[in-house]
């Protein structure tokens, strides 16, 4: 599973540069995401609804929004 550290980035630049590395990732290949903008986990949720990627998971863990992304064909 591929790590992003996006902790510190306001959005849409999280998005951005997910959407840059799924498209190099093969199907069922996972992205955990850390992000500290508050708007993340919902941004995130669209994206997936809008490119078919699934969402895994979509939580908060002391402060820090913890999106998980499998990459879909």
């Amino acid at each position: 599973m591929r790590q992003f550290d996006a902790k510190g980035m306001k959005c849409p630049l999280p998005v951005l540069k997910a959407r840059r590395l799924l498209k190099e990732m093969a199907p069922g290949e996972q992205i955990e995401i850390e992000a500290t903008d508050p708007g993340a986990p919902k941004d995130f949720v669209h994206f997936c609804d809008t490119t078919g990627h699934r969402l895994v998971e979509n939580s908060e863990r002391d402060g820090v929004y913890v999106i998980r992304i499998e990459a879909v064909g």
